[in-house]
């Protein structure tokens, strides 16, 4: 049964991929109903996968076989808050390495286009601290990378 609020993604036939693989790199994900096309449709035939739905880290998820005629982009992401740099380091390398990529600033992408903020806990912290000059410190450090290194945001929110 879908959720009464449920993020709607759509793929291009690989709804089931993404879905398996979410599942099995977030914790509190999983993968549920999936539901065949009960006839032909504009982007596939009767039997084909239709639907999946899933969770990622708690949020319902349905991914939709709409083929190709949407991408994902920026606009939508999933920001994950990480606790450590050992956390920070296997989602990113996660996502990355199975066909995505790296962008600025904690931003990756995974290979269905997807885009993911993952985002340490201490960075939060970090720019967000009373102090201007420490917080401005940690933002240009940020400004700087890809993977966000938690001890570099550290050093510079210090000084």
């Amino acid at each position: 049964m879908v959720s009464k609020n449920t993020i709607c993604l759509w793929y291009d036939g690989t709804a089931l991929d993404a879905a398996k693989f979410y599942a099995e790199t977030f914790p509190d994900s999983s993968v549920g109903t999936v539901l065949r096309a009960p006839g032909d449709n504009p982007s596939g035939k009767q039997g084909d996968i239709l639907t999946v739905e899933f969770t990622v880290m708690g949020i319902p998820c349905l991914g939709l076989n709409g083929g190709p005629a949407f991408k994902h982009n920026e606009a939508f992401s999933f920001q994950v808050a990480t606790d450590d740099q050992a956390e920070t380091d296997r989602l990113w390398n996660a996502i990355v390495g199975n066909g995505g990529q790296e962008s600025a600033c904690g931003w990756c992408k995974d290979k269905w286009g997807l885009s993911w903020q993952i985002t340490p806990r201490a960075l939060i912290a970090a720019i967000a601290d009373p102090d201007p000059a420490a917080a401005k410190r940690a933002f240009d450090a940020m400004m700087e990378m890809k993977k966000i290194d938690v001890a570099a945001i550290e050093a510079a929110r210090r000084g």
